[in-house]
């Protein structure tokens, strides 16, 4: 029996992680028109090419190998963005799940730095390992991308190396090209410690929003 990788609504206090459907293409064409100076190397869609991408993501989603989500910002209701679990690996005596990608992931400008990543990442990798039971979450990004590669270190994942030549480059330009990738992770012995930090930025996220009288 062939596995099927399939992610459930995840809900957070600043974000919920909904099915990816045509549903949010309204709105993610709004988040994509805010500004796109931090998505070079990044595969974010112009407002014009938010449908094709969501028939794209949902393309992968029918092999069975993606998962992919809106981000919906919890006090607009509004979608500001996508993520995905992705890359499943199964053992093959069981078809038991043990390790899966977190990636696809990008918010609109005025999403960036509230809070939303650090808690979709928070409800992602805790659905993975303490639902799921996995051994491990990986996540990659180009090797030149130093925001999102400080990003993926922030919320825990640890730096395992770069591999050349890995996937499609996304960078504007280089269609047809690979790139080089800078792969992390986090195993389930280091996710109890994982947690906690995430729990904690996020507590200081909430704090420096609250606001004051």
């Amino acid at each position: 029996m062939s596995f099927k990788l399939e992610g459930p609504l995840l809900e957070g206090e600043l974000v919920r992680l909904e099915p990816l459907g045509h549903r949010h293409a309204a709105d993610l064409a709004l988040a994509v028109a805010e500004g796109r100076d931090t998505y070079g190397f990044t595969w974010v869609p112009t407002a014009a090419e938010v449908g094709a991408y969501i028939d794209a993501q949902q393309a992968r989603a029918a092999t069975g190998r993606l998962a992919p989500y809106a981000q919906i910002d919890r006090t607009s209701g509004r979608a500001v963005g996508a993520t995905a679990y992705w890359e499943p690996r199964v053992r093959p005596e069981s078809g038991e799940l043990y390790a899966v990608e977190v990636g696809f992931s990008w918010l609109a400008q005025s999403a960036q730095g509230t809070g939303l990543n650090t808690e979709s990442k928070l409800l992602l990798f805790r659905h993975a390992f303490e639902r799921w039971g996995v051994a491990r979450v990986d996540l990659k990004t180009d090797a030149r991308n130093s925001r999102s590669r400080a990003a993926i270190a922030g919320v825990g994942a640890r730096f395992e190396g770069v591999l050349r030549s890995w996937s499609r480059s996304w960078a504007p330009g280089e269609d047809g090209l690979l790139r080089d990738a800078a792969i992390f992770s986090i195993i389930a012995a280091e996710w109890p410690e994982c947690r906690v930090r995430l729990e904690e930025r996020l507590a200081r996220k909430r704090g420096a929003a609250a606001p004051r009288h």
